[in-house]
């Protein structure tokens, strides 16, 4: 078949396996050029591993470290109908790739939140790799359902409190328009809490550290975010908001844990905007990255999610000295966004885009790049005129 980016409503709806793989390749390739990670993790879990920032760390892990790693990921295989989900395709390329190197990787399909799937996890890192040093929680998942309860929680991408109306882009358009979003109740609140909140991260530590698998000096961290002051009340001070608040006590609780019993620490990291499957349709974050975007690559400090994760293993995890956090116990691996300068610039680029200018003043090439590569398209060298097997692929050949 020849596979076509299908975008619905700026939601991509399909991927493309050779494209997946090259992207991979492409952030294994970047990764080996920076040489070796200088006392880096020796066994390493990823919980969330197919996609983004969770992929990233796995390629650093394993191509920058040689650590042992495995992923936890749920994604969806391909058939005759059609391809499978981008990550499916992520993971077996990075699986491929490990063999080939002669590193151990052995990756999980199914749901993170559960505890078949924990108890899975556990009892393969105890029979490959004994215990593990790193574990990172970067899952993102819209749905949870409470493997205590059975409840199924589902979050939302809301403000509290008030009505939230802000400029945003279509970028598949380039047009600027007003999208307003109403607040979500505490019913909403409270579910996004449980879905991306740190109730999850925390089980699977307890878990790991029951089964006795967390070496000495173990260290666990968890991606977030938190923007500029435009985005606030959508984000910081909205239903994510409230949820990343509460990783970021968790991150505190488990580190008192972690202490006590392997001498561990538990981090969150916040990272860089980056455009995600949910960017182009959440008010104004799609403009801000935009902007974002070509303010940065004017100034030569943009990074996507792999060379944000190698800073973050060079310069902050595996430095031999304590880890920087900032005064509320972060690790900021989004400073180069946050920088005053960067901040102004982007600020008055946001008072004047309208949609005469818009494309002077807005990266939107980068932003719809970007968008299609996190599927596996617009990666360069990729010939998509080409029939490929979808199937064929699933099986490594």
């Amino acid at each position: 078949m020849v596979i076509k980016a299908k975008i619905i409503n700026n939601i991509c709806l399909n991927s493309h396996p050779v494209g997946c793989a090259a992207d991979v390749a492409r952030q294994i390739a970047y990764v080996r050029s920076k040489g070796k990670v200088n006392n880096g993790p020796k066994n390493v879990l990823v919980i969330g591993s197919s996609t983004g920032y969770g992929l990233a760390t796995r390629i650093e892990a394993a191509f920058g470290a040689g650590a042992k790693t495995i992923g936890v990921a749920f994604e969806k295989a391909g058939s005759e109908k059609g391809p499978g989900t981008a990550g499916y395709y992520n993971t077996l390329a990075f699986d491929k790739a490990s063999k080939k190197q002669g590193l151990f990787s052995l990756s999980f399909n199914g749901d993170a939140f559960s505890n078949e799937i924990k108890a899975q996890v556990t009892a393969a890192i105890k029979e490959h790799l004994g215990t593990v040093d790193l574990v990172v929680y970067s899952l993102a998942s819209p749905v949870r359902t409470d493997p205590a309860t059975g409840i199924q929680h589902r979050s939302v991408l809301k403000p509290l409190g008030q009505d939230f109306t802000a400029k945003s882009i279509d970028p598949f358009k380039g047009e600027i328009k007003v999208q307003t979003v109403t607040p979500a109740t505490e019913e909403e609140a409270a579910a996004t809490v449980k879905v991306m909140g740190g109730e999850d991260w925390e089980l699977w530590i307890d878990a790991l550290e029951k089964a006795g698998v967390l070496a000495k000096g173990f260290t666990t961290v968890a991606y977030s975010y938190i923007g500029p002051q435009v985005t606030y009340p959508f984000y910081r001070s909205g239903t994510i908001g409230k949820a990343k608040e509460h990783l970021e006590a968790t991150s505190h609780t488990l580190s008192a844990k972690l202490k006590a019993s392997v001498g561990g620490s538990a981090y969150v990291s916040v990272n860089k905007a980056l455009v995600t499957r949910a960017s182009s349709v959440i008010p104004a974050v799609s403009l801000y990255i935009s902007l974002l975007y070509k303010v940065m690559k004017k100034a030569g400090t943009h990074e996507g999610c792999v060379e944000q994760i190698e800073r973050l293993f060079r310069e902050r995890l595996y430095t031999g000295k304590p880890v920087p956090i900032d005064a509320t116990g972060l690790i900021r691996i989004d400073d180069w966004e946050m920088a005053p300068a960067v901040q102004a610039e982007v600020a008055g680029l946001w008072d004047k885009v309208n949609g005469d200018n818009l494309r002077e003043l807005c990266d939107v090439k980068g932003f719809e790049e970007d968008f299609l590569q996190l599927n596996g398209f617009a990666i360069p060298g990729v010939d998509y005129e080409a029939e490929i097997d979808a199937m064929t692929l699933e099986h490594g050949a």
